[in-house]
């Protein structure tokens, strides 16, 4: 009897046992975290980027003036620190003709990228000079002969004198020294774009050769009271540090005329600074100026 209740009682402990081990394993099971990969649904459609619409109240990017000029012959774009008077000094041209040519309302005012016309627009190609008196041809008064129908179908010859010679025309200027002073300083591409002419306060200053005022001011900066001259197509005289200025733009002056009195304005002493620009290049003037 005794024997028979132990064994039911191991039996009972053992089924006690067994539920306690399912239940820790099911609980085991329920308590583990599962890492699922991540699902990519093949099936769904890339959606399309909305269309770019402009806000109309964005103001455009805006071109300097003269833009669509930039690098084609003939043309000069605006660096920093450039003036309208030192460019165009430096393309042998007059201010009012650059702004006139590249539309410029205020030539004050210009702006680092503008594109500036510095040589003159010519349609055929070919500048003209006006005729001389000296170089004048009588004209014929009588009837004007008949021409052939072969002469009239075949080209005019050309009669424009060839660009080189025009040039070697202009290069024929009899220029005389502006004043009598002693030269202080000659020309260094560098340093002296020209010569320093010495004197004194009030000694006369005249123009080097026939020519026009192209510009009269003080806006040049190291050059003080300036005069530029305008003789040719190839030529400009320039006469800095004057004391008093006797002429005024736009006005012709003949060789020899006083167009200035010497001074030292924004120079050390008084001098002259006399310039030659050969098509806006410095030149030394003492290779076109006459012996002393």
């Amino acid at each position: 009897m005794k024997g028979s209740c132990m064994f039911g009682l191991s039996a009972r402990l053992g089924s006690a046992l067994a539920v306690v081990v399912v239940g820790v394993l099911l609980g085991g099971c329920g308590s583990r975290v599962l890492h699922r990969a991540p699902v990519e649904d093949r099936g769904a459609v890339a959606a399309k980027p909305a269309p770019v619409t402009l806000d109309p109240s964005t103001p455009a990017v805006k071109q300097a003036p003269g833009f669509e000029n930039a690098g084609a012959p003939g043309y000069y774009t605006v660096k920093p620190g450039d003036t309208l008077l030192r460019i165009s000094l430096d393309h042998g041209q007059a201010v009012k003709d650059i702004a006139r040519w590249s539309s410029v309302d205020n030539p004050n005012r210009i702006e680092v990228g503008q594109v500036l016309r510095v040589l003159p627009p010519v349609a055929s190609g070919v500048v003209t000079k006006p005729v001389t008196q000296a170089s004048a041809t009588p004209v014929a008064t009588g009837p004007a002969p008949t021409v052939s129908a072969e002469k009239q179908s075949s080209p005019p010859a050309s009669s424009a004198p060839a660009p080189a010679a025009a040039t070697a025309a202009e290069d024929e200027i009899a220029w005389i020294w502006p004043t009598h002073g002693a030269v202080l300083a000659g020309f260094d591409e560098v340093k002296n774009k020209g010569l320093d002419i010495g004197g004194s306060a009030g000694d006369p200053v005249v123009a080097a050769a026939d020519g026009r005022v192209v510009y009269v001011g003080a806006g040049l900066r190291g050059y003080g009271n300036l005069i530029i001259l305008k003789h040719n197509n190839t030529y400009l005289t320039a006469y800095a540090h004057n004391q008093t200025l006797l002429i005024k733009e736009d006005q012709s002056v003949r060789k020899g005329q006083k167009i200035a009195e010497m001074g030292s304005t924004d120079a050390d002493r008084v001098k002259l600074h006399f310039e030659v620009r050969r098509q806006g290049k410095p030149v030394d003037p003492a290779k076109y100026l006459p012996a002393r």
